[in-house]
């Protein structure tokens, strides 16, 4: 992550957070530390839904590639199509997520956590319905069967602490992957993420 006088890292190297950090979280939507690329592809949630969900997804573009700028420019409508054949099937869809994991645990910001980002799709959790509603999209850069870095490991479990932190409804059984919540459907972010090393970080992180 980028530096930031509220993140922390022990000699560990676990992750802590501050509820300072978490309350600047809740009030703005921003990750502190993150690069701030706006999309127009998000809308209000309904005055009902309360943030309450964490949706792991994985993303790369063009497939199997990481480290350009394609994945940016999708989120905010600005993929040129001829630029890859993939591209042509999907640079005018309208998609977005509240936040952007790259492979080095460089955090890029596309959507306020405050809005509705456009990410789950069709989806159900617990019995709930629209998904984006209530929860925060993160996407991981990578596929769903390459390996995740250590970095991107530690800096999407600041990201659910945080959250967490900011919205108590998010309870470590209330962060899911996108796979789960679209069965049948999606996939990601797939056999390569290693949920039992994420939830050990999560558990893990000390609160100051």
């Amino acid at each position: 992550m980028p530096n930031s006088d509220s993140v922390i890292l022990d000699q560990h190297h676990a992750l802590r957070v501050t509820p300072a950090l978490a309350a600047e979280l809740k009030s703005t939507g921003r990750f502190a530390g993150s690069r701030w690329a706006p999309s127009p592809n998000f809308g209000p949630r309904p005055d009902t839904a309360k943030i309450s969900l964490l949706v792991v997804h994985n993303i790369s573009l063009p497939p199997g590639q990481f480290g350009g700028p394609e994945i940016e420019q999708f989120f905010c409508n600005q993929l040129d199509p001829s630029a890859h054949p993939y591209f042509e099937s999907i640079a005018s869809l309208q998609v977005s997520a509240h936040a952007l994991v790259r492979r080095d645990g460089s955090v890029v910001q596309f959507v306020s956590c405050l809005d509705r980002a456009w990410h789950a799709g069709r989806s159900c959790f617990d019995g709930e319905e629209e998904c984006n509603d209530f929860s925060i999209g993160i996407e991981m850069e990578g596929t769903d069967h390459t390996p995740y870095t250590p970095e991107q490991y530690q800096s999407l479990a600041m990201l659910a602490r945080l959250s967490m932190m900011a919205w108590p409804e998010i309870r470590t059984g209330r962060v899911t992957g996108h796979c789960d919540i679209a069965p049948g459907r999606k996939t990601d972010p797939g056999p390569a993420f290693d949920w039992p090393r994420f939830t050990a970080l999560l558990a893990d992180e000390e609160i100051v």
